[in-house]
């Protein structure tokens, strides 16, 4: 494999061990969403039941036990990356990343005092930095926790089995790992400070394109939804959400740095009344309003589309099909099994579905739109939009609704004129998805192996939201007509020896019993 196919698959790769702590922040952060607006003194005005002592006692206590994941997030990172990254022993490389995260702080602390850096508690959130776990630091936010991350895992691979001479026996194999984790650690904490101030200033310029009003907006979501097929849109919604190319925020004489805890500072803690809440649509911009417009208007629209358009003889079982794709992101944020039901068959129409999505972003932004979190859902719109103030919530509806019109024959025009191969409209019939819907993984697991080319043609297996991933030996081997068998919404190759699956919110445990199977005697 070329060096530049391999590194695409490990940015692939490292873009999805992002996903792990994203789908623990999402609910939380819906917790705190919910408890911070029924904590508002104007929402108690309006609903004065929530005045009541003992109520207020228990949104405010579950309000601060989610906020304690807010407040940690670089933690969530480290261990996130380093248990998606490593392929040998996830477990110590998940340790070993909470020992790289302590030592990289410390470290850095020590370079700030030796250089006289280290700024006064009272100044120190106006230059960087801030107290993580007890240490005043360079607040990295999440990057220090993915940096540490990548120590944990990269030392994992290469030394958890790693041989000591007699003497030195009992530090070998996985113990070594945190030990090695650690020298390396302190040699970054040590480096990274110096270069921090460039590597500042160049995300700032960066973000001087992205956060330069309806066309930075137009450009982020565009590029947000033109990597969802290379699993990429994980690390560019990160950059925006966690650094300096998101803008830096001035609150209360502290300063933030990226969207989302500059978000979690005035949606959870400040609320409508405070005058930072002017801010929020300029950061909503590049959150979850825009994901509704797919999720409650684009998606629907599409799927009644592709449900019109199907061939006669093949609407009744299109329909549970398409409905699945279209509750899925409606529900649960999930956008990939509509989108890959007609992005790889045309990627034309998908750019149009991209670009229409984008138009429809710009128009939220220049109407002022403060709507949303990080998910874009039915419940999110409910807690983010509906329960807080001056959200303007009904801008979705002025532009979802004509989006939604237009998205609809856009897509009829386009699936008829070009003969697009949607749901039902396919020459041969869509694969038969029973065993998935009575959960017959392990039957499932058996014929995607054997449809592979069998246990010694499979290299590696993990999975994303919806997709198997599988390094494999020889693509040659593959039987895409047998994967169909197993209830698959989509297979493609996006590099020659890698495989996608399409399974949808099954995947996971389609995965596990893939695991499972090759693990036993069954497998040849």
């Amino acid at each position: 494999m070329s060096f530049r196919k391999r590194a695409s698959e490990e940015i692939q790769r490292f873009g999805r061990t992002l996903l792990l702590p994203i789908a623990v922040m999402a609910p939380v952060g819906m917790v705190l969403g919910l408890t911070g607006a029924l904590t508002q003194s104007y929402m108690i005005e309006r609903l004065p039941f929530l005045g009541n002592a003992t109520l207020q006692l228990i949104l405010n206590s579950l309000k601060g036990i989610a906020d304690i994941i807010f407040s940690n997030i670089p933690v969530l990172f480290a261990m996130g990356v380093a248990y998606g990254l490593s392929k040998k022993d996830k477990g110590i490389a998940v340790f070993s990343a909470i020992i790289s995260y302590l030592v990289l702080n410390a470290s850095i602390n020590v370079w700030l005092s030796a250089t006289g850096n280290l700024a006064d508690p009272e100044v120190m959130g106006q230059v960087g930095q801030g107290i993580v776990l007890g240490i005043q630091t360079i607040r990295l936010e999440a990057l220090g926790g993915i940096i540490s991350g990548i120590i944990g895992a990269l030392v994992t691979d290469r030394f958890y089995n790693l041989q000591f001479p007699l003497a030195l026996a009992f530090f070998s194999g996985k113990k070594s790992v945190p030990i090695i984790s650690t020298g390396i650690s302190i040699v970054v904490g040590l480096i990274l400070p110096f270069f921090w101030q460039y590597i500042t200033k160049a995300l700032i310029a960066l973000s001087f394109i992205l956060i330069s009003g309806p066309f930075g907006t137009f450009i982020f979501r565009i590029m947000n939804r033109i990597l969802i097929p290379f699993g990429l849109h994980h690390v560019w919604n990160s950059l925006i959400r966690f650094s300096e190319a998101g803008g830096t925020y001035m609150i209360d004489g502290e300063k933030f740095v990226g969207v989302i805890p500059t978000m979690n500072k005035i949606l959870f803690e400040l609320g409508p009344n405070h005058e930072a809440w002017n801010i929020l649509p300029e950061l909503t911009r590049f959150m979850a309003q825009n994901q509704m417009l797919l999720t409650l208007f684009m998606i629907p629209a599409v799927g009644f589309a592709m449900y019109r358009s199907a061939y006669a003889e093949n609407k009744p079982y299109t329909k549970g099909l398409i409905l699945t794709m279209v509750l899925t992101p409606f529900l649960g944020n999930v956008t990939e099994p509509l989108e890959f039901s007609f992005l790889f068959i045309s990627p034309v129409l998908y750019g149009i579905y991209v670009l229409l999505n984008a138009i429809g972003a710009v128009a939220l932004h220049l109407m002022g739109t403060a709507v949303g979190y990080i998910r874009g859902t039915i419940f999110d719109f409910a807690i983010f939009g509906l329960l807080y103030e001056n959200t303007k919530w009904y801008n979705l509806l002025i532009v979802g609704i004509p989006l939604a019109i237009a998205t609809y024959f856009v897509f009829m025009w386009a699936i008829k004129k070009w003969n697009v191969a949607t749901p039902g409209r396919e020459e041969e019939t869509v694969g038969d998805n029973t065993l998935l819907k009575e959960k017959r993984y392990d039957e499932v697991a058996k014929i995607v192996v054997e449809a592979l080319g069998g246990k010694s043609n499979v290299l590696y297996v993990e999975n994303c939201v919806t997709r198997l991933r599988v390094d494999l030996k020889d693509y040659k081997l593959v039987d895409t007509d047998k994967i169909k068998e197993s209830g698959t919404s989509g297979v493609f190759f996006p590099t020659k020896n890698h495989i996608h699956v399409v399974f949808g919110p099954n995947v996971e445990f389609v995965r596990n019993a893939v695991d499972d199977f090759l693990a036993s005697d069954k497998a040849v």
